[in-house]
């Protein structure tokens, strides 16, 4: 099974996507004619090749009217500082710098921010009727339209209005366009089978945006971001942008760490600000033996119900699917004895199987712990820390 797999330990935005996704071909430079021949009003796509931490990786600098549109948390010219780009323009030595390089570039994720007031900023039909005449598949088309749609969706829910009344800010103007259109287009090209990601690191502090300075992450990427395994931590900044956590949305299928798999390629999109760590985004692009299973460790603790209350309760989850479940005595709180009643269970049945430990103890909350195969039929349980 062919598959494509997003290291999102350093977030996601829309170019890092992007950028990540050409790094996965042998020569990325010659997908950019296609990448442009895509026909959005006044883009045109570049590449730039450079460094963060000793990593080498690819940069997408989209220029709109031969200029790249800026935000408040770019640094506009020490941003591009030493990388050097790709394509049409000579390069010389691209993607090789000297060591002093590394602390003069400043890799930063750049679509969200306050930008110049004469941007434009579009609603979804706007988006849509520029959707419309892009030279790309119909299919192509359909997911640069519901990445739109849930972005529309998350903004409604942000500012309490209905979609037809949304104007989109940063993930409206044609920069943003572009990512989404470009990494919906690479995506179909690589054809993988299936999607993976990490789960995403969305940094902490507070972002710049058009409605002001905001808690990370951004009401409509805290939307997007439902459902999906995200963490926090000591980096400042805004990680994951709510462009990338939109396309991630859209195409990811499951989020947990690595599966085993043999790799083909492996790409690294640089974003533009500097961090303690490598601000990569990295793609993996490989084959696993096998279907990847996805199991799942539900476990909750009880201390108040009977024995056979508790055999009540573990029969009601195998006969809702648990593959599964079993009860470990355990001391609580003041050494008072008590039951772990654990659950192993597919994916597919594993909102039910919640429900139905809510619904037969006394438990108030249950743990779930993503399980993903190792080797000859093996299984690896990953903590979310």
């Amino acid at each position: 099974m062919k598959l494509l797999y997003f290291d999102c330990s350093m977030g996601a935005a829309g170019d890092m996507i992007t950028a990540s996704l050409l790094s996965l071909y042998p020569h990325p430079e010659e997908i950019l004619p296609r990448l442009n021949a895509i026909g959005i009003p006044n883009v045109t796509y570049t590449l730039l090749r450079g460094e963060n931490c000793g990593i080498s990786g690819l940069m997408m600098r989209v220029l709109i009217g031969g200029k790249e549109e800026k935000t408040l948390d770019v640094l506009d010219h020490e941003a591009l500082a030493g990388l050097s780009p790709t394509g049409p323009v000579p390069t010389g030595d691209a993607g090789h710098h000297e060591h002093h390089h590394e602390h003069t570039h400043h890799h930063e994720h750049r679509e969200p921010g306050h930008h110049d007031h004469h941007h434009s900023h579009h609603n979804l039909s706007d988006i849509k009727a520029i959707v419309k005449d892009l030279h790309l598949t119909d299919s192509v088309k359909a997911d640069v339209l519901a990445v739109y749609d849930a972005l529309a969706e998350a903004e409604s829910r942000a500012h309490q209005k209905p979609v037809s009344e949304i104007h989109f800010h940063e993930v409206g103007n044609l920069d943003a366009i572009a990512d989404i259109a470009a990494a919906c287009y690479l995506i179909h090209d690589l054809a993988p089978e299936k999607i993976m990601a990490s789960p995403i690191h969305i940094g902490s502090g507070f972002v710049h945006c058009a409605h002001g300075i905001l808690p990370v992450p951004a009401p409509a990427t805290g939307y997007l971001l439902e459902g999906i395994p995200i963490y926090g931590g000591t980096i400042q900044g805004e990680l994951c942008t709510p462009t990338g956590a939109a396309i991630l949305k859209h195409f990811v299928q499951h989020f947990g760490p690595l599966p085993v798999m043999t790799t083909k390629a492996i790409g690294y999109g640089l974003g533009h600000k500097v961090y303690p760590v490598a601000n990569v985004l990295r793609t993996l692009l490989g084959e696993t033996g096998e279907k990847v299973r996805s199991l799942w460790h539900l476990t909750c603790q009880i201390d108040d119900m009977t024995g056979e209350e508790a055999a009540f309760a573990m029969e009601a989850c195998r006969k809702n699917g648990a593959l599964d479940a079993y009860m470990t005595p355990i001391y609580m709180k003041k050494s008072r004895p008590a039951l772990a009643l654990t659950v192993l269970c597919e994916e597919t049945d594993k909102a039910a199987l919640v429900r139905t430990l809510f619904a037969h103890t006394s438990t108030l909350g249950v743990r779930e712990y993503p399980f993903f195969p190792l080797r000859n039929g093996a299984f690896h349980l990953f903590y979310f820390c």
